[in-house]
């Protein structure tokens, strides 16, 4: 997900915390993939604050835009 799948998401009704875990349901849903390569079995899942503080630094950036 990218920051203007982020902000459309964000733009159209949701909160902060809804995106974030939409953010986070998708990108763990991708590591899930990529662990089951031997070379990246340790990449870690992303936690429901890490894609918070991410969100909310992207939402800041918009805001602080218009």
């Amino acid at each position: 997900m990218n920051e203007e799948e982020i902000l459309k998401l964000w733009k159209s009704g949701l909160n902060k915390n809804q995106v974030a875990k939409i953010y986070m349901r998708e990108y763990n849903q991708r590591i899930k993939v990529i662990r089951l390569d031997i070379k990246h079995r340790h990449e870690k899942f992303m936690t429901y604050y890490e894609a918070l503080a991410r969100v909310e630094r992207i939402i800041l950036e918009e805001v602080k835009k218009n």
